[in-house]
């Protein structure tokens, strides 16, 4: 009898049945991979808006703030951040709040659903530090179990703590 070649039943069997496992196992780990991955470049993104506040209000001598957005054009009242945010040259005059001068960035909403807090806004003085003087700023981000906080020292230099405890 001449043989053709191929797979035979039982050998197919086995390999579908050792993919699924493989799939059963590989796909949850995989997702929480993509979440960390997301939070990650959220974290990112907001560091590096705050990186160029601070650059800019020395770079430029003025006042430069962020402040959550949905238009990304004007500040929006409250402190959440997941509907996008703009970096703007800060032309008020006091000390309690900011008005928006020339838009320099803007943040996109978030994909994913997280929650994405912080404050009203960020507000960088020409000498780097952020107003009001010695106070910190704080921001949380939470997709699922992955619970991530950008702090900010009074010296307006930001860093992310992956522990969920608050900044100092």
């Amino acid at each position: 009898m001449n043989r053709q070649p191929g797979f035979t039943l039982i050998e197919l069997i086995v390999t579908v049945a050792v993919a699924a496992i493989l799939l059963t196992v590989g796909i949850p780990s995989f997702q929480q991979t993509m979440r960390k991955n997301r939070a990650v470049a959220h974290m990112n993104e907001t560091i590096s808006a705050l990186n160029l506040a601070r650059s800019e209000a020395a770079k430029r001598g003025v006042r430069v703030s962020l402040c959550p957005s949905t238009d990304q054009a004007t500040c929006t009242d409250g402190t959440n951040w997941n509907n996008g945010w703009i970096v703007f040259t800060d032309t008020s005059t006091n000390d309690s709040t900011a008005t928006v001068g020339t838009v320099l960035r803007v943040g996109e909403s978030l994909s994913g659903s997280p929650t994405f807090t912080g404050p009203t806004s960020v507000r960088y003085q020409s000498t780097g530090g952020i107003l009001p003087e010695g106070t910190s700023v704080e921001f949380t981000y939470t997709l699922d179990s992955i619970t991530q906080r950008v702090c900010v020292s009074p010296v307006g230099r930001p860093r992310v703590e992956k522990v969920a405890s608050s900044c100092p």
